[in-house]
């Protein structure tokens, strides 16, 4: 597939996803991604850094645009830590922790984002706002903890099926509570 499609297809994703969930600066968006799925083949089989960094460079401006924290989720081999900017790690008192991603070891959306970040941290656990999930990734384990699932207009990035979320408060209180709207 020609990497400026995967580009365009991951702005139209995370446009479409902004629009929907309504973040705002300093909101944190989570990406898993698997740049094998994206290429056609399995999940940690066939990482692809030409193809992560064309899903980057589709996500990436767009949430820059908007102050919107970006954090790449690892791979399994690194326990699905998460590589955010330092200013995000500090400003959401999450710890950082020691490691750094590689292709084969952590992913290729990783590792592009800690190239790319000014100043690139790790981290165990997070929160995020909304989140993609490119190629069965498994991203729910970083969201808040009402994550509503998202339709776009498309389900594939690449080859790789495409499912979105975003988040809103718990609602509490039962049948004589009253909720605001966002």
């Amino acid at each position: 597939m020609d990497l400026r499609e995967i580009t365009a297809q991951s702005a139209l994703a995370v446009s479409e996803l902004l629009e929907t969930a309504k973040l705002k600066a300093g909101d944190v968006f989570v990406v898993g991604c698997s740049s094998s799925e994206v290429a056609g083949g399995r999940i940690g089989k066939s990482s692809s850094l030409e193809t992560a960094q064309a899903v980057f460079e589709g996500i990436y401006p767009a949430l820059e645009e908007r102050g919107v924290f970006l954090a790449a989720q690892c791979c399994e081999h690194l326990n699905r830590a998460l590589i955010v900017e330092a200013a995000c790690a500090e400003k959401y008192g999450w710890d950082p922790v020691s490691v750094r991603p590689r292709p084969k070891a952590g992913g290729s959306f990783a590792s592009t984002a800690w190239e790319r970040f000014r100043a690139p941290a790790a981290v165990e656990h997070i929160r995020a706002h909304a989140g993609l999930d490119i190629g069965g990734t498994l991203i729910g384990m970083h969201l808040r903890d009402v994550a509503v699932p998202v339709r776009l207009s498309l389900d594939h990035i690449g080859q790789a099926i495409l499912l979105c979320a975003r988040t809103r408060p718990k609602y509490i209180g039962g049948g004589r509570a009253c909720y605001e709207e966002q």
